[in-house]
């Protein structure tokens, strides 16, 4: 389908005008509803290829639905981090995905999610017991220091911006130390952050 009005949403730290080939940069491989006003660009690295070799491997790759909106970017600007409120967003997770999911876990393996978008739903999908239900709706859920994750076990993602909801989540996963450390080095290195950035993978 060719985009007849409006332009692609890149966010404002690309500082450039959109082009026809934002359309197929700017979406990840496995895209599948309408919904989001921004790609889970973590999701940006992935090609066709590359999911072919992982699933090659013996990897389960399975999908989740998250449809980011601004809550995903806003920064937070509360004194204290507790009283930041979420927008909600609205998330999917079929049955299939979850009973894939829980067998794994059951089986001793481990859950990466990919991006922060996906980590969210399957933290909102998942209860104290460390299994994910099918379900969906709206997701409001949070994640900063101090949160204990049920279902992820790595977790890729971006180079966030200060101030982020996405850096929180980076926090909480890997520590506040490792998580600055790895910035420390991205800044050193010159890596790349945001939308069309490099991407880490936390374990």
């Amino acid at each position: 389908e060719v985009l007849k009005s409006g332009h692609i949403p890149l966010p404002p730290y690309v500082a450039r005008d959109d082009t026809p080939r934002d359309k197929e940069d700017y979406q990840t491989v496995y895209a599948a509803s309408k919904g989001a006003t921004a790609a889970p660009t973590a999701g940006l690295h992935f090609t066709k290829g590359l999911l072919d070799e992982i699933s090659g491997k013996g990897v389960k790759v399975v999908r989740v639905t998250l449809h980011t909106n601004y809550g995903t970017f806003a920064p937070v600007k509360t004194e204290n981090v507790e009283d930041h409120k979420m927008h909600a967003e609205y998330y999917e997770l079929k049955r299939e995905t979850a009973q894939n999911i829980n067998a794994v876990k059951a089986a001793g393996g481990k859950v990466f999610a990919v991006g922060t978008t996906s980590a969210r739903t399957l933290e909102t999908c998942a209860d104290e017991s460390g299994e994910v239900k099918p379900s969906s709706g709206k997701s409001k859920l949070f994640i900063y220091p101090g949160y204990r994750f049920k279902i992820v076990d790595g977790l890729v993602t971006n180079f966030h911006l200060p101030e982020s909801t996405l850096l929180m989540m980076v926090s909480a996963f890997a520590g506040k130390d490792l998580s600055r450390k790895a910035y420390s080095k991205a800044v050193e290195a010159k890596y790349r952050f945001f939308s069309y950035g490099d991407a880490m993978l936390l374990i």
